[in-house]
C-alpha cells in the first residue's frame, strides 16, 4: 500500500526518509523512490522492487540534502517499473511530487495538458498533477497557489506532497477525501511528514493530522494550514505516546474506527497493481491461471467463516453473473464434514483475513484431498492459507487490529469482482466492451467509499436513537442480502444487541411475526435490480409498527416517506454496491457500541484469528 515520508530541517534528509519508508514496508508496495534537494537541484532515485534495492541505488549514487520526500507505490496506473515509480519530476525539473490515491478524471486532464504541450514520461495518473502545478507556476503563481489551483481540479481522494527547488525552504502537503492520512510531525527547527505514524514516531510525539481538503505549508520552524479555497485553518497539536500500538490509532479512539476510515486507502491498494484502466484489463499474476484452465472450471466452492463468508456470498453473485461458473458458498466449519462433490474440475476458493483460521484451513485440506484447485483471498502475507493455495489474491489492507472485521470485508468484495472479470474474459463470457465498462467502474470505488465516510455524523445521530434497542432485524435482497447478514453480525459482535440478518423476501415466512413495538428494521435498499421488491418489504415492515432504518441511494424520493431514518449512500454500479452499503452499517454498529461504553476493539469471547475448531 502506498506510503509517503518527508523531512525538512538541518539533518541529512536521505536516511530520515529511507528509514521512514522501511517502517511502512509492512503495508505492501511494488516500487520505491526518494527525492532530495541536493545543492540546489532535485535529485531522484527510484525503481521497481523493494526498499533494499533503492538503498543500493542510493549507496552507489549518493544524494544528500536537508529537504526530501519519499514514496512506496502499489501500482494503480501503469506497470510497477522505474518509469512509473514515485517521486515524479515535472518537465522543468523544478518540482517533484509523491501521491497516494487515484485521479479519477486523469484521462481528461491528460489530454487537456497534452494539447498544451505537456510531455508525459510515465503511465501514471499522478503525473497529471505535476503538470497542472507547472502550468500554474509558469503563469507566475507561487508554489502554494499553484498546488492549490491544481488540486482543485482533481476528482477522487488524494494525499499529496510537493517540493520545489525554487522555494527550497518549504514542503507543501495536502489531503483530499479519505485516500490515506497526512500527518505532520513537529520537531525543534525541523518537520516530518508521513502517511502513517510509524514512519516518523521515533522522531517526535507532537503531531498534526490534516483533515480532508486541507493543505499545509511546512517550513523548518513554521506550519500554516489552510483550506483548498485558501482560508486559514486553526489546528490542534496532538501528543502521541511512544507505545507503537497506541500510536497506531492516531486521532481515533478505537482501532475499529480507524480501520473503517482506512477503507478508501485499502480499496485503492487492493485495486492497485491489478488493473490496467487504459486497456480495461484485470491482471492477477499470483493466480497463474490460463485460458484453458479457466474454461475447464465446472464448479467453484467459496468457503470461509463469519464476515469472510458473507464476502463469499457476494462473490457467488458476481462470478455466476460475469463468468457463468456455478458457485456454492460453504461455511468452512461445515465443508469438510459433508463429503462435498469436488474433483479436478473444481476450484475451492477460501477467504480469510488471517489466513490461519482452522476451519478454513481444514476446508482447504478437504479440497486438496479431492483433487481441487485451491485459491485463497487472504490479508496476511505468508500465512498458511496463502502458502497452501495454488494461487492467491492478497487483500493489501494492512494490519487489521480490531476484532470485528471492516476493511478486510470490503477489500475481498473488490477482489472477487476483479476475479469474476478475469474469469469472464478468459472464458469468453463477457465481450471487450462489457469488460472495459466493468473495469472502468473500479475507478469509482475509493471515492464512493470516501463519500460514505463523509456522512458519519448522520449515522452517529441514528445510533443515538438506537443505542437502547435490544433486538434488530436486517433485511436485504440479491447482491445486498449478504450486506444484511454482515450488518447484523457487526451489531452483534461489538454492541451485544441481538440482531438477525435475513433475506427480505423471506420476511413473510416467519420474521414478520417479530415486527412490533418499534423493532429496528434495517433495510438495505439501494437503486439496484432488487429495489422495487425491497421497497415493498419496507412498506410491510412499516405497516406493522417497525422502526425502519433504510440504506438508500442519493436522490431516492420514495424511501424517505416510509422510513424513520435514512442512511444515504452515493449512486454506485450495482455489482459494486455492497462496498458502499456496508460502510454506514459498520459505522452504525461502531457508534452504538461506543455510546454503550463497550470495548469495541476486543469484544467479549471473540478473537481476531480463530485457530481452533
Amino acid at each position: 500500500m502506498c506510503g509517503i515520508v518527508g523531512y525538512i530541517g538541518s539533518k541529512n534528509a536521505t536516511p530520515v526518509v529511507m528509514e521512514g519508508l522501511k517502517r511502512l514496508e509492512y503495508r505492501g508496495y511494488d516500487s520505491a523512490g526518494i527525492a532530495v534537494l541536493d545543492d540546489g537541484e532535485i535529485q531522484v532515485r527510484r525503481d521497481a522492487g523493494k526498499i533494499a534495492h533503492l538503498e543500493n541505488l542510493v549507496r552507489k549514487d549518493p544524494i544528500q540534502g536537508q529537504v526530501g520526500i519519499g514514496h512506496t507505490r502499489w501500482a494503480t496506473h501503469g506497470e510497477p517499473n522505474m518509469r512509473n515509480a514515485h517521486p515524479h519530476l515535472g518537465m522543468t525539473g523544478d518540482v517533484v511530487i509523491v501521491h497516494n490515491g487515484i485521479v479519477e478524471n486523469y484521462l481528461t486532464l491528460r489530454e487537456e495538458l497534452r494539447s498544451e504541450g505537456a510531455v508525459f514520461k510515465s503511465e501514471t495518473d499522478t503525473e497529471v498533477i505535476i503538470h497542472l502545478i507547472e502550468r500554474y507556476l509558469a503563469a507566475g503563481h507561487s508554489l502554494e497557489k499553484a498546488v492549490r489551483m491544481a488540486l482543485r481540479q482533481l476528482e477522487g481522494a488524494h494525499g499529496v506532497v510537493v517540493l520545489s527547488k525554487n522555494e527550497p525552504d518549504k514542503i507543501i502537503a495536502a489531503r483530499i477525501g479519505n485516500a490515506g492520512g497526512v500527518v505532520i510531525g513537529l520537531g525543534k527547527d525541523e518537520m516530518y511528514i508521513a502517511s502513517d505514524l510509524p514512519a516518523i514516531l521515533e522522531h517526535t510525539r507532537e503531531m498534526v493530522f490534516l483533515e480532508s481538503r486541507q493543505m499545509a505549508v511546512i517550513q523548518r520552524s513554521d506550519l500554516q494550514i489552510s483550506s483548498l479555497d485558501g482560508d486559514s485553518v486553526s489546528f490542534e497539536v496532538q501528543n502521541v505516546p511512544w507505545d507503537p500500538v497506541s500510536a497506531e490509532k492516531g486521532e481515533y479512539r478505537h482501532f475499529m474506527h480507524k480501520e473503517i476510515h482506512e477503507q478508501v486507502r485499502s480499496l485503492t491498494d487492493t485495486i492497485g497493481g491489478r488493473v490496467d484502466f487504459d486497456q480495461g484489463l484485470v491482471r492477477i499474476p499470483t493466480l497463474e491461471i490460463s485460458e484453458e484452465e479457466a474454461k475447464g472450471i465446472k464448479r467453484m466452492y467459496i468457503t470461509a467463516c463469519g464476515t469472510a463468508a458473507y464476502a463469499g456470498m457476494v462473490g457467488k453473485v458476481l462470478i455466476e453473473r460475469i463468468a457463468r461458473i456455478p458457485v456454492e458458498v460453504e461455511i468452512g466449519s461445515e465443508f469438510r464434514y459433508r463429503d462435498p462433490i469436488v474433483d479436478e474440475n473444481t476450484v475451492v476458493l477460501v477467504i480469510s483475513q488471517s489466513g490461519e483460521t482452522a476451519d478454513t484451513l481444514a476446508a482447504m485440506e478437504e479440497g486438496r484431498q479431492k483433487g481441487a484447485t485451491l485459491w485463497s483471498i487472504v490479508n496476511v502475507i505468508g500465512s498458511q492459507a496463502m502458502r497452501t493455495a495454488d494461487g492467491y489474491i492478497s487483500m493489501q489492507v494492512g494490519p487489521e487490529i480490531g476484532v470485528a472485521s471492516t476493511k478486510a470485508y470490503t477489500a475481498p468484495l473488490v477482489d472477487v469482482y476483479m476475479l469474476a472479470i478475469l474469469l469472464g474474459e478468459l472464458r469468453g463470457t463477457i465481450n471487450e466492451e462489457e469488460r472495459k465498462k466493468l473495469v472502468a467502474d473500479l475507478r469509482l470505488v475509493p471515492d464512493l467509499a470516501g463519500k460514505c465516510l463523509d456522512r458519519e455524523q448522520d449515522v452517529e445521530a441514528v445510533a443515538e436513537q438506537l443505542m437502547e434497542a435490544e433486538n434488530a432485524l436486517y433485511l436485504g435482497r440479491g447482491i445486498n442480502m449478504p450486506t444484511a447478514y454482515e450488518g447484523a453480525l457487526k451489531l452483534k459482535e461489538i454492541s451485544y444487541i441481538h440482531a438477525e440478518g435475513y433475506p427480505a423476501g423471506e420476511m413473510k415466512h416467519g420474521p414478520i411475526a417479530l415486527i412490533e413495538g418499534d423493532l429496528p428494521v434495517v433495510a438495505i435498499a439501494p437503486k439496484d435490480p432488487w429495489y422495487e421488491k425491497m421497497f415493498s418489504q419496507i412498506e410491510q415492515a412499516k405497516a406493522r409498527g417497525g422502526r425502519v432504518i433504510a440504506v438508500a441511494t442519493d436522490g431516492d424520493e420514495q424511501i424517505p416517506p416510509v422510513a424513520d431514518h435514512v442512511l444515504w449512500v452515493p449512486e454506485t454500479p450495482w455489482r459494486l454496491s455492497p462496498v458502499t452499503t456496508v460502510i454506514p452499517l459498520q459505522l452504525l454498529a461502531y457508534h452504538i457500541a461506543a455510546l454503550r461504553g463497550l470495548d469495541v476493539d476486543q469484544p467479549r469471547n471473540l478473537a481476531k484469528s480463530v485457530t481452533v475448531e
